[in-house]
């Protein structure tokens, strides 16, 4: 991937996040937009807060703190996307257990991203 290819896929990754912010759409839809490319360990990680984001939903309707804080960590990393800038390594980190099987959609219906989400969070 050149560099100007990386950069235009995390800047659609960053307005992907910033909608989902806004509540333009929900996560399920960003999750199916999102891009497959897997050889870019920011992207993966990116991705994977999508998934926690999304299966936090109860929380965060709770959890008021929770909710904000969540939301200013996307919000950081829309940020980063949006600049062209790698994550902090330990963010990065953070999500390395996932790396290994990631639960890209292999189509684009709901039911195969809620099985994928499924198998990921071990339902």
């Amino acid at each position: 991937m050149t560099q100007q290819n990386r950069n235009d896929t995390r800047l659609f990754i960053s307005r992907l996040i910033y909608a989902v912010l806004t509540k333009q759409i929900p996560v399920r839809v960003a999750l199916l937009k999102f891009p497959t490319n897997l050889n870019d360990r920011n992207i993966m990680a990116v991705y994977h807060a999508l998934i926690h984001y999304e299966a936090d939903e109860d929380i965060r309707r709770q959890d008021i703190e929770y909710r904000e804080e969540q939301d200013e960590y996307l919000e950081f990393l829309a940020e980063t996307m949006e600049r062209g800038e790698n994550l902090p390594q330990n963010i990065i980190e953070k999500y390395n257990e996932y790396y290994t099987d990631i639960p890209l959609p292999d189509s684009n219906s709901v039911r195969s991203i809620i099985k994928s989400l499924c198998k990921f969070l071990n339902v």
